[in-house]
């Protein structure tokens, strides 16, 4: 593809390359795009990507000594003058990026509807929610997410919760190949802060609520600048669908360019629901309720608690406008389960137990908060912490499940390169600064196990913290763990021993 094709969105200026006038340069055919240096090939256009620990721009010299075709920069390189290597300024790469991967692969993203959405809590869970809803109806849709990418019967685990737009744009491409019609993706707010979505609009943007999180000297510097990137996302989408019980949607929809539907539980809400009522059965825990609005139906979904209402509100609205039926609709909700989100391992008829990805304080409170609507015999918290992350996060989740649960289980989550035994006592610290009852056992199979063995008539039992994940991370090593099958093990492991008395 040439190079005039690949820019005819973006404002630049060619700075080598080319006659004078810069006619015959942006005539320069382009193999390939790469942003980075490693996947450097003869013929391809490189991007220089200023990243928080690494600069393409120092790259650019390897990328004209392996012939690429062109070099993209925002600032002045070191390379040989008056060579055919192209280089092009502009103002942002990772902006120009967006655009240039939008063209290279010859905008997917039109040959898809296509919906995102954004918010602290409930993106992953609410992009499963949209795909069951609409492969139901008929409509075949891939998805982008935390968890993993899905196109149609193939899956792949996800290294990003949004992709980089290089990725992005190829991957809206293989699905329209593939045949869908649609995708569902997470936006994160590093996504949109970085223009990882710019080069195409979306055609849904969905706001599921905000809280203080993701800030930081890596992430955002305060909760105005999260509110900010999370924001833009409904400036870049031709439909929003938000919730308009949080109170911080004002700021979210600051500038806005798109039209409006609302969902909530109050009163002036497009999509309201009402006559919750809380379902627990045998191993299962779930919500009905009745919806009114721009959707009269009855919904039951087997996740528990008020924030799966506001996912499913999300999903309802969306396939909606999607032109779903109703009954389409209610088999949908029924059905789905999202691995490591609140997701019911059946083991027992007396207790329930359950999988999720809380992995910070106020997750964990939500979560705890909403168990304790269906009024458990006990509620029981295994839990550990990432290492090389923030120390208050212990404090602050140790604090949260001693006043929260009936007994606490610390353990080991990924340490990476932290003694587990450390992060067990800042854990620790925190749960004594309640009354709260807990036991410390390192090792989280083993952990698993006392859980279980502990598991009375009524009681509900939670993993939290690894959710998706199938892996224990120490010292570099992503060693495999999944515990799910852990749990399968402690099972036969049981079995056997029983046989043998």
């Amino acid at each position: 593809m040439k190079l005039e094709e690949l820019f005819k969105e973006i404002s630049y200026e060619i700075v080598n390359g080319g006659d004078d006038k810069g006619v015959s340069a942006m005539q320069t055919e382009v193999k390939e795009l790469v942003n980075d240096s490693r996947k450097l090939q003869e013929g391809c256009l490189f991007l220089c990507i200023r990243g928080s620990n690494f600069d393409g721009h120092t790259k650019a010299f390897e990328a004209f000594a392996r012939k690429a075709a062109a070099i993209v920069v925002e600032e002045e390189v070191e390379i040989p003058k008056n060579t055919q290597t192209v280089v092009i300024r502009v103002k942002d790469t990772r902006y120009a990026m967006a655009f240039i991967a939008a063209a290279f692969y010859s905008h997917p993203a039109k040959e898809l509807t296509t919906i995102g959405i954004t918010g602290t809590k409930g993106k992953t869970t609410t992009t499963y929610l949209v795909k069951n809803m609409l492969e139901n109806a008929g409509i075949q849709t891939g998805l982008i997410g935390t968890i993993e990418m899905i196109i149609g019967e193939e899956h792949f685990p996800a290294s990003n919760t949004t992709p980089e737009s290089l990725s992005l744009q190829r991957d809206f491409r293989r699905m329209v190949d593939a045949g869908m019609k649609a995708v569902v993706m997470e936006v994160s707010s590093q996504a949109l802060m970085m223009h990882r979505t710019q080069g195409f609009l979306f055609d849904m943007g969905i706001f599921t609520n905000i809280e203080p999180d993701h800030i930081g000297p890596n992430e955002h510097k305060d909760f105005a600048e999260y509110m900010h990137c999370k924001g833009l996302l409904f400036q870049q989408c031709k439909h929003g669908i938000v919730n308009a019980d949080d109170e911080h949607l004002p700021q979210i929809l600051e500038g806005h360019t798109c039209d409006l539907t609302t969902f909530g539980l109050g009163d002036g809400a497009d999509l309201k629901a009402e006559a919750l009522a809380y379902m627990h059965k045998p191993g299962e825990l779930g919500v009905y309720f009745d919806t009114k609005g721009i959707v009269n139906m009855h919904a039951e979904i087997a996740m528990p608690g008020k924030f799966s209402v506001y996912n499913a509100l999300c999903a309802i609205a969306v396939a909606h406008r999607m032109g779903c039926r109703v009954e389409e609709m209610e088999e949908a909700l029924k059905k789905v389960r999202v691995r490591g989100r609140i997701e019911m391992v059946k083991v027992s008829d007396e207790y329930t137990l359950m999988i999720d990805y809380a992995h910070n304080a106020m997750a964990l409170h939500s979560l705890l908060t909403t168990l304790r609507y269906y009024r458990p015999n006990r509620l029981i918290c295994l839990f550990g912490c990432g290492g090389n992350r923030s120390r208050e996060r212990r404090f602050e989740m140790g604090e949260v499940s001693g006043k929260l649960a009936d007994l606490t289980i610390i353990t080991s989550d990924n340490p990476r390169f932290e003694d587990p035994m450390e992060i067990i006592r800042d854990i620790e610290t925190g749960i004594q600064k309640t009354d709260g009852h807990y036991v410390e056992i390192p090792d989280r199979k083993e952990a698993i196990r006392y859980a279980m063995a502990q598991g009375e008539r009524g009681d509900i039992i939670i993993l939290a913290g690894k959710g998706h994940e199938d892996y224990q991370e120490i010292r570099g090593v992503k060693y495999p763990m999944d515990e799910r099958v852990l749990i399968h093990e402690i099972l036969q492991e049981n079995q056997q021993a029983q046989q043998k008395q």
